[in-house]
């Protein structure tokens, strides 16, 4: 386990940064205020140290400790705990890469576990740090700020899929046989980051009602009611798009299909016209075939090959019925 940073905040100000984490509330007694501890892929001795400190389920740390969870907000008694799904675009591959972030949430503390690369989220206490008016406003406040950005990177990835769409519409009428795959792959990575964005709808709008709640209490609630507010502005214009997307793909799949459906039309009516063109001269050549091979024979009582006119009249048969044969094949164009 890394220990990213665990910190005291009081009033907006670090003033504490205890070295132990199972000294972290005996500090936060001490100084008041809260702790917000940030870590990255933890071990499960860590994070049950944390767990006492701060009395939190055991069902939410069997979650964070497993991972691979749904994006979700769950609520123990006065913490809540989240499960959040970052996500980033990389150019090389031209693919998505999810991450996964549990925050637990108290009245006095905010425990942030990273398990992938991005996002970083010690610039989120940074920023937090540079704006002490915001962090004043506690574990909510710090809660937003991880939203916040998470919301924000999944902007290029919204910009690197709408690219990889404009180059499949255009790879659609080519006739590469790879778009199939490449409009497969593409089509689960939009489910995939559906899957991540859309639930935080619902989750702000649960935030928001307990700010409600708790507005006549808190001066700060009502602040942080319009920031949750246009973080979910974001989300739901990014759900809009994400759902363009897959409209799109699937639109996309529809016109693939019918492509190939018609080149494969198109290779079946010309084998067809091949195969009526071969077949209608295989039967004129037929007819003379037949009279050579019937008067090429010796036989001696065919009474026609001692006429004068039996050769010439066999010859004249033969060539009328090829040329009806061949008018016949003209006129239905097999020819």
């Amino acid at each position: 386990m890394t220990v990213i940073d665990n910190a005291i905040y009081v009033d907006g100000r670090r003033v504490a940064s205890p070295q132990k984490l199972a000294r972290t509330s005996e500090t936060l007694a001490q100084h008041g205020g809260f702790a917000w501890i940030g870590l990255y892929r933890p071990e499960p001795v860590q994070l049950g140290i944390i767990a006492s400190e701060f009395a939190l389920h055991p069902l939410a740390v069997e979650d964070a400790l497993l991972g691979h969870q749904r994006a979700k907000l769950e609520r123990y008694g006065d913490m809540r705990f989240l499960v959040l799904r970052p996500a980033r675009y990389v150019d090389a591959l031209e693919t998505v890469e999810f991450g996964e972030v549990e925050v637990f949430v108290g009245s006095d503390f905010v425990v942030a576990i990273r398990h992938a690369e991005a996002p970083d989220l010690a610039l989120v206490r940074h920023r937090l740090e540079s704006t002490p008016e915001l962090l004043t406003r506690g574990p909510l406040a710090v809660l937003y700020a991880i939203l916040d950005r998470i919301v924000d990177d999944y902007a290029p990835v919204v910009a690197g899929l709408e690219n990889d769409i404009d180059e499949i519409e255009m790879q659609l009428f080519t006739g590469d046989p790879a778009v199939t795959k490449r409009i497969y792959d593409l089509s689960g990575e939009v489910m995939e980051f559906l899957r991540a964005v859309r639930p935080l709808h619902a989750m702000i709008t649960g935030l928001r009602d307990d700010l409600e709640d708790t507005r006549g209490q808190d001066p700060d609630a009502l602040e942080l009611r319009r920031l949750f507010r246009d973080i979910q502005d974001h989300v739901i214009q990014m759900v809009e798009k994400i759902e363009e997307f897959r409209q799109t793909l699937q639109n996309a799949l529809t016109v693939h299909a019918t492509l190939v459906a018609q080149r494969q039309n198109e290779t079946s009516l010309a084998q067809s016209d091949q195969t009526k063109r071969i077949s209608s001269w295989a039967a004129i050549l037929f007819a003379p075939s037949l009279i050579t091979g019937i008067y090429g024979m010796n036989f001696v009582n065919m009474p026609e090959l001692a006429w004068t006119w039996g050769y010439p009249l066999a010859l004249i048969t033969m060539a009328a019925f090829a040329f009806g044969l061949y008018r016949v094949f003209k006129a239905k164009n097999w020819l």
